[in-house]
């Protein structure tokens, strides 16, 4: 009987030493994964492009880099407000000062614009300027 007691004792020993051997396994092909997942580079996007005409919803398209990475392309939704200044892009909003004095010469004037806002990590110039002709009647500003 003490044999059959320690033969059982052994038995239950093993089997809580393959418990834990096939538990760690299973962390460690867990944590290979968790590696290969960290291989991949982060999203770059592209601008936002319309279906239709210059703003609305378009798509857009992101790719990345990695030798593990299950999915390097991918494309997105996106939508372009339509009352954005598309000259600077529609995913760079701008905050704009006053319209300077008219050009005699040129017959244009010119506004600065320091970025507001960015979506979806587009790459947007800091500072932008807008141009627009003169009104009909240019009028230099009196000096005094």
């Amino acid at each position: 009987m003490n044999g059959q007691k320690h033969l059982t004792q052994v038995a239950m020993m093993a089997l809580l030493v393959l418990t834990v051997m096939a538990a760690e396994g299973g962390k460690a092909e867990k944590q290979g994964k968790k590696e290969r997942k960290s291989d991949c580079g982060e999203w770059q996007w592209s601008v936002c492009v319309a279906n239709e005409g210059d703003c609305g919803i378009g798509t857009r398209e992101g790719t990345r880099t990695g030798t593990d990475c299950k999915q390097t392309i991918k494309t997105q939704r996106c939508k372009i407000p339509c009352n954005w200044k598309k000259k600077f892009g529609g995913e760079c909003k701008y905050e704009f000062q006053a319209w300077g004095e008219c050009d005699l010469v040129t017959r244009k004037k010119n506004r600065t614009g320091v970025l507001k806002r960015a979506l979806m990590d587009a790459t947007c110039a800091t500072t932008v300027t807008a141009t627009k002709p003169c009104g009909k009647n240019p009028k230099p500003k009196p000096r005094g």
